[in-house]
């Protein structure tokens, strides 16, 4: 979370349409509704759904001086929900310098936050991975007590704790000063306060991105699906440069030999110019409401150059957008999606490995790449009343529009012609109620469909045999 490691290290840091007996849809995550940026200067950000339905936030405030959080039973809820201090920063002993990235966690019918704190008398320094324990139902009414620092080999610079369960063992993973920089480490857990045995390194920065101005491997995570262990991580200096890595282990591999990590050699989540992102990282993941879909939560910057440490800038935001699943099982993190409505993939009613792109040209794929088939639906669309568009997430500012039947991505044009031909009616789906149509808007009963061979998209007269191909599912 910091661009100022070096300073450490050295000091020891839908609705027409006729039901007909056609496939059903194969199932699928459904799309996800949210707004970005979600809260405004809030780094590191941790969301946790508890069994109680509602979802509780914590994060990193910029003065360094406290831990705050807040609950909602939605997540956009969160960005205006009362924030609650559940600890303030102390006048000595620690607790009494800088507070950062603290967690919630529920283990054992008791509250957890894991959180780093530093000591005044080291400048607000010597910061070290410390433990908050809280009784009750609801933790921001919850009685806290402080358990103390987590105690690991030795005594250095370590911060931002997160705790997972993996055949039936809980673990603790944390960054910790390692040589010239900071590693991952993971240790099984005696109690949520205590490791037990000898911490294993999983990842150093040893990659040339991990080391841009800072050597950095910090904020790790886990998710588990699809039988393995996916641990994501950031890297780099707090800056623009600040990314996020992956290691991943089998579910039932021996997670404390180090050979049970495979690691990325590339970062998986980075900065992007066009969609105005910048840093992103210090990631958590939590689960959208019908809980059916995972929802990444990270912080980042709408501006990439910083006057100054990063270490003085407020400006981190929370963010969520929807994290997607490869075929092959692992996750794909796509870009940092553009300010305002999370986008969406318009994906086969009947082959769930086809989604609309715009890359070359506009058609069905099984390879574009994710930010190349995500679209944000605009509401109303750019011929105003109930029509919507389609703004493509990779190419802000350019949305799919027909030309005569053809389709085309187009970067926006201030003419109400532009704005007609780039205009739908979203419609209740041809093919069946589980999809959705899009019709040409001041064109009745002209859809979008696939056509051909290569499925290329086009605006035409649908018969009967051509509902699924003009039905689409929102993912």
């Amino acid at each position: 979370m910091r661009s100022f490691r070096n300073l450490v290290v050295t000091a020891t840091a839908v609705v027409v349409g006729i039901l007909t007996l056609t496939a059903s849809p194969v199932a699928a995550s459904p799309a996800v509704s949210y707004n970005n940026t979600l809260i405004s200067q809030r780094a590191d950000p941790h969301i946790y759904k508890h069994t109680d339905g509602f979802y509780y936030f914590t994060a990193t405030v910029p003065a360094y001086d406290k831990v705050v959080m807040r609950r909602s039973q939605t997540i956009m809820g969160l960005s205006n929900a009362a924030e609650t201090t559940i600890f303030a920063r102390k006048r000595s002993g620690v607790g009494s310098g800088y507070i950062w990235a603290p967690e919630i966690h529920y283990i054992d019918n008791k509250w957890y936050i894991y959180v780093a704190m530093g000591l005044a008398s080291q400048g607000g320094w010597g910061i070290r991975m410390t433990v908050l324990e809280g009784t009750g139902s609801n933790p921001l009414t919850a009685q806290w007590v402080e358990k103390g620092v987590i105690r690991t080999n030795r005594d250095t610079f370590n911060l931002d704790a997160s705790t997972f369960v993996a055949g039936g063992t809980r673990y603790l993973i944390w960054a910790q000063t390692e040589g010239d920089g900071t590693a991952i480490l993971i240790a099984p857990l005696q109690n949520p306060w205590t490791i037990r045995g000898t911490p294993t390194i999983i990842t150093r920065p040893d990659q040339p991105w991990e080391r841009v101005n800072e050597r950095v491997n910090e904020g790790a995570y886990v998710i588990q699906k699809n039988g393995k262990i996916f641990l994501t991580y950031s890297a780099a200096a707090t800056d623009s440069n600040y990314c996020m890595g992956l290691v991943t282990a089998d579910a039932n591999a021996d997670l404390m030999k180090a050979s049970s990590w495979t690691k990325s050699k590339t970062p998986v989540f980075v900065s992007n110019a066009k969609t105005s992102q910048w840093g992103p990282g210090h990631n958590s993941f939590t689960v959208s409401e019908d809980g059916q879909s995972d929802i990444m939560v990270y912080h980042d910057r709408g501006y990439k150059n910083i006057n100054g440490s990063p270490l003085n800038n407020p400006d981190r935001r929370t963010r969520v957008q929807k994290l997607y699943w490869k075929a092959d099982g692992t996750p794909d993190f796509g870009i940092p999606v553009p300010d305002g409505p999370t986008p969406v993939r318009l994906r086969s009613y009947t082959t769930p490995t086809l989604f609309v792109t715009h890359r070359n040209s506009v058609h069905m794929d099984a390879n574009a790449a994710l930010a190349d088939t995500q679209f944000r639906i605009i509401r109303p669309g750019l011929a105003g009343g109930s029509t919507v568009s389609l703004e493509s997430t990779s190419e802000p500012g350019s949305f799919l529009r027909r030309s005569g039947s053809a389709m085309q991505l187009v970067a926006k044009q201030n003419s109400a012609a532009f704005n007609a031909d780039a205009s739908f009616n979203q419609r209740e789906g041809l093919a069946g109620s589980a999809g959705v149509s899009f019709e040409a808007s001041g064109a009745a009963g002209q859809y979008l469909r696939a056509e051909g061979g290569n499925n290329a998209l086009v605006v035409g007269a649908v018969a009967e045999a051509q509902r699924e191909s003009a039905t689409f599912v929102l993912e």
